[in-house]
């Protein structure tokens, strides 16, 4: 298995269960091109979208601390102020910022770019492994993998696949899928990349005896 291409500007918020961030009729539409594209070639195409790659609840909670921490050192040392009354004013602040900061927009804020693209690499790794993407007969498996919060899309493709294909190659695939689901066409962005991963598997990987169609054809929304 090998990363063949990212974006760190995939995604926006959405809406509630499967259509949080997907029109009406976009599963359909998905699950009709992954299936088209896959009846073309022995490889398999599996897509994924996730709300989010990390919960970050740690990040409000640390800096929430750190101000607490923070709020008593002055007081101890510069004032007469009770040590109780200073205790006090650190759980209150603690607990106004941590409640504050958790709220969803601000906790990603919150989180370095560079980390959240680690986590949101490490989801797509892991759904590669969930999703059995590693035990085609060939192993011609594709992931395109999206996650919303981290704003990241990244394909990753199994070892028969990586060495035929160029980075340039995975990363058009990438930029003009994020580029549609950045406007809102979020169905036709994943309609597209899945007809230019089939086309690409169609060209190296023609249907044979090695297709596996135990995976599933439908995008997988992980909420």
């Amino acid at each position: 298995m090998a990363a063949t291409a990212t974006s760190a500007d995939s995604a926006r918020s959405g809406r509630s269960q499967a259509h949080w961030f997907l029109g009406a009729n976009d599963e359909t539409r998905i699950a009709d091109a992954i299936r088209s594209a896959e009846q073309k070639t022995s490889g398999e195409i599996v897509a994924v979208v996730a709300r989010e790659s990390d919960s970050y609840f740690w990040a409000p909670i640390l800096l929430a601390a750190l101000a607490a921490l923070a709020v008593a050192a002055p007081l101890i040392f510069l004032t007469w102020i009770n040590v109780h009354w200073i205790y006090l004013l650190q759980i209150v602040t603690f607990a106004l910022l941590a409640l504050g900061l958790s709220l969803r927009p601000l906790r990603y804020k919150l989180v370095p770019q560079r980390l959240k693209r680690e986590r949101a690499h490490a989801r797509a790794v892991e759904q590669f492994l969930v999703q059995n993407l590693h035990t085609t007969q060939g192993r011609t498996g594709v992931l395109i993998f999206v996650s919303v919060a981290e704003r990241y899309a990244e394909i990753l493709a199994d070892a028969a696949v990586h060495p035929k294909v160029s980075t340039t190659a995975w990363q058009g695939i990438v930029d003009r899928m994020t580029a549609e689901i950045a406007v809102g066409r979020t169905g036709d962005g994943f309609v597209h990349a899945v007809e230019a991963v089939g086309k690409i598997l169609t060209e190296h990987f023609p249907p044979g005896t090695s297709e596996d169609t135990s995976l599933p054809n439908h995008l997988i929304v992980l909420a």
